[in-house]
């Protein structure tokens, strides 16, 4: 049996360098401690030598008492260099041990002390590092790039690296700003000549000399035309919901969930789908009107994408949850979906099943307006495939702090 071979933790960078700080300390103080001894035993030796060596062309005569008893000659000398050689190893074993002793003490200290310079050091790192990982939990990659390090300090190696950190996030957030204010400019410029093709289509059919072959292909027109039409008000949507929500009204979805499924039970009907309602209180905060696109494209693509045999039904759910927070969930029958493509569903302009001709009702848009709504007023949406077919989306949105 092979097991997974675990990831080893790696030491951070402030324990490498108190690390890295103790073990300097460290080689300085033996070597310090080692050259202490050096120079300790070399004046002990200039010690003795001076003391009990005879001056050249001098006879240095030696004798003691020891006991009462005179000592001289080379009995002097034995006793002499035996207690050289006691005091020398007293000496000695004090140093060592005690310098040791003080070493250790002394070390532990450097080392406490550098784990607490290095926490200072790499503070702004830290503030760099959360700034990073804040952008980078944003629900959507720009939205969070209005954050800023803006580090205080002196123009050093960090403070170089979080203001070029801050440069390319500004460069960014135009970068997405522009781009976003692209697509509502071009949407707004489009929505003239498609009014203007409409008009013109209608005309052309409406004429007393309009074959059945122009009135078909008018008509062929006209539902290209319409769908090109919602493509542009799904976009011009799009561009709004990304952008933060701040002008916030008390909404509740429960009302919201009821105005829906009665503007949508002729589609439904048409649809041969039936339409089931629980609309429990979910009250929250945010723009209505995006509130209602968003249970409005789960409905609509609940009834869309759902069986044509007259069995299909969808269930719209409003509700809240024990976690501070209120819920829309719409279930349908249709068409089994791989667990796999559920992600894949909420991509701008991919639909899924056959529905990927020129003329489809469908713009691709649906699922990522709702996702764009809920992102921007603070929740989440998620989905999962039904058993038997069909499938089970929920908008999750965040309650009012001080709401009923």
């Amino acid at each position: 049996m092979i097991f997974p071979r675990l990831p080893r933790p790696q030491p951070t960078l402030r324990l490498r360098l108190t690390l890295v700080y103790g073990a300097l300390f460290m080689v300085a103080g033996l070597t310090l401690l080692g050259v202490t001894y050096l120079l300790f035993d070399q004046q002990l030796n200039q010690y003795f030598e001076s003391r009990f060596t005879p001056e050249p062309g001098k006879l240095k005569k030696t004798f003691l008492l020891r006991d009462g008893v005179e000592l001289s000659g080379e009995a002097a000398r034995e006793f002499i260099e035996q207690q050289e050689m006691e005091l020398r190893g007293v000496a000695v074993t004090s140093l060592i041990t005690q310098g040791a002793i003080a070493l250790i003490v002394v070390g532990a200290a450097a080392v406490t002390l550098g784990w607490v310079v290095a926490g200072r050091v790499l503070t702004p790192l830290h503030q760099v590092t959360a700034t990073a990982r804040r952008i980078a939990a944003a629900p959507m990659a720009e939205r969070g790039l209005h954050e800023r390090i803006s580090l205080d300090g002196p123009d050093d190696e960090v403070k170089e690296l979080a203001d070029t950190f801050d440069t390319m996030v500004e460069r960014l957030d135009h970068s997405f700003d522009g781009q976003r204010r692209f697509v509502a400019n071009a949407s707004h410029e489009l929505r003239t000549p498609l009014t203007l093709n409409r008009a013109l289509v209608e005309l052309a059919m409406h004429r007393r000399t309009a074959t059945p072959d122009v009135k078909e292909l008018g008509e062929s027109l006209l539902e290209i035309n319409a769908r090109h039409e919602r493509l542009i008000s799904g976009l011009l949507l799009l561009a709004r919901s990304d952008q933060h929500i701040a002008d916030r009204s008390p909404v509740d979805l429960a009302d919201v969930v009821t105005h829906v499924v009665a503007h949508t039970s002729s589609d439904a009907f048409e649809a041969k789908v039936t339409m089931y309602e629980v609309a429990e209180q979910a009250p929250t905060t945010g723009d209505a009107l995006l509130l209602e696109r968003l249970v409005h494209n789960l409905v609509e693509n609940g009834i869309r994408y759902n069986l044509d045999d007259g069995t299909g039904w969808v269930r719209v759910v409003s509700r809240t949850v024990s976690d501070g927070k209120v819920e829309v969930e719409v279930s349908n029958t249709g068409p089994s979906v791989p667990p796999y493509d559920v992600p894949l569903l909420f991509k701008p302009f991919h639909r899924h099943g056959a529905e990927r001709t020129v003329t489809g009702k469908s713009a691709g848009l649906g699922l990522s307006i709702v996702r764009s709504v809920a992102l921007a007023h603070g929740g989440e949406v998620r989905a999962r495939p039904r058993e038997g077919g069909g499938l089970v989306v929920i908008a999750s949105l965040p309650r009012p702090r001080h709401g009923p």
